[in-house]
């Protein structure tokens, strides 16, 4: 066969191609040139076939090339033909849209993970262009609350098929989903590496007025606020602030309920264990008064350790109970009478810090003829000189007759 006659086939072929061109076939070709509002492309026939804007994608675009790229090979839907007039109208999204549904199906069955790019912000959430229109509500982007997604356009996330419905051209997507399955996956592992007793690293992450709670290695564990230092916290924001390093111990693991116990202050000095470097017996030291009972006072001398002031111990003169003399907040000198750390018990005194008063002299003892004569009144018995004179007289008067 001669080449003339082979350039006939060939141009034959073409022309046949060109006339079973129609409405509503599917052609593939490649993007060859982009304009603002439309891209062209090159699918072999006698001219170049045109894709508007609006067919690009599922989503609204503000450029063609925000769609498509020069070079890129796509597949389109006819949507006219006029060779007449050499106008040929395609439409990628009509294509997109068909795979599409199949695919977001087997998703949605299989519940696998799949990438998406957030094609623009809107209210309410996220839209991706999955072949159609695929909607993440603000509640299902991120495990934590967003205020502002004003830097989420553009960005690949991961995400499940939360629900679909091709009758309305419906398709809402999750992150969320994603990311509490794989941190649960991850609490679980950390939580099976603790040990109860174990001394680790963490970052705080949420202070709360109950406590804070400090990521451990991708999972929370919450420090209650009685276990945030030796000393009285009336709120956790006093003594810590989000992203502080801190070491805590672990208290205890609840894998059934997926909570971890942790301490701070079970890391730190006791108070107990700094007093007794700091205090010894006989020491006197300024404490203030912290609770009055009925027998003594606590008085804290040190933050966290407390002794108690016995009554007898509070003042040098009687006292019926410790409010007559102090009052809770009091700030006081103190004598250490006995330091037993191992115990957490100390003696104090506050009359030893103070000199006695001086004792009131004593008085001579009146005579027995000064004494002030006591009658009692009692006709059975006569007490009085005379009544005991005239009884002796009676009775021993012949005896004593004979001395005179």
């Amino acid at each position: 066969m001669s080449e003339e006659m082979k350039n006939q086939e060939a141009t034959q072929d073409e022309l046949d191609q060109f006339v079973s061109l129609k409405k509503g076939d599917t052609v593939k070709g490649t993007i060859v040139k982009l304009e603002d509002n439309q891209a062209y492309v090159s699918i072999g026939y006698k001219y170049d076939g045109v894709i508007p804007i609006r067919e690009l994608s599922s989503l609204h675009v503000d450029s063609a090339s925000d769609a498509v790229e020069v070079g890129q090979e796509v597949e389109a839907r006819v949507l006219s033909i006029d060779d007449e007039k050499e106008k040929l109208v395609l439409s990628k999204r009509a294509i997109d849209s068909e795979n599409a549904w199949d695919q977001l199906q087997k998703h949605f069955e299989d519940q696998d993970v799949f990438e998406v790019v957030v094609g623009d912000v809107v209210k309410g959430g996220l839209v991706a262009d999955v072949g159609v229109r695929g909607f993440i509500p603000a509640s299902m982007v991120e495990r934590h609350f967003v205020e502002d997604f004003s830097d989420y356009k553009g960005r690949t996330l991961r995400v499940k098929v939360k629900e679909i419905d091709r009758e309305n051209n419906k398709v809402i997507l999750s992150q969320k989903d994603v990311l509490e399955q794989e941190f649960e996956a991850n609490k679980a592992t950390v939580m099976a590496g603790l040990q109860e007793g174990q001394v680790i690293e963490g970052t705080v992450q949420r202070l709360t007025q109950f406590g804070a709670f400090v990521d451990v290695g991708g999972v929370d564990g919450l420090v209650h606020v009685s276990e945030l230092a030796w000393t009285h916290v009336e709120k956790p924001s006093d003594v810590l602030s989000e992203g502080d390093k801190v070491s805590v111990k672990v208290l205890k693991v609840d894998p059934e309920k997926g909570k971890i116990s942790l301490s701070m202050k079970a890391v730190q000095p006791g108070p107990w264990e700094t007093a007794s470097e700091k205090f010894n017996s006989s020491d006197i030291v300024t404490g203030v008064v912290k609770r009055l009972v009925d027998f003594g006072a606590f008085v804290e001398i040190a933050p966290g350790v407390e002794g108690l002031v016995h009554i007898s111990q509070i003042s040098h003169k009687h006292i019926g109970t410790p409010h007559e003399v102090l009052k809770e907040g009091q700030e006081v000198q103190v004598k250490i009478l006995d330091m037993n750390p191992s115990e957490q018990r100390v003696s104090l005194s506050i009359k030893e810090t103070e000199e006695a008063p001086a004792q009131p002299q004593k008085s001579e003892r009146p005579s027995r003829n000064n004494a002030p004569r006591e009658e009692i009144n009692n006709p059975n018995v006569s007490l009085n000189n005379q009544g005991m004179s005239t009884t002796l007289g009676e009775l021993f008067g012949d005896k004593l007759s004979k001395f005179k």
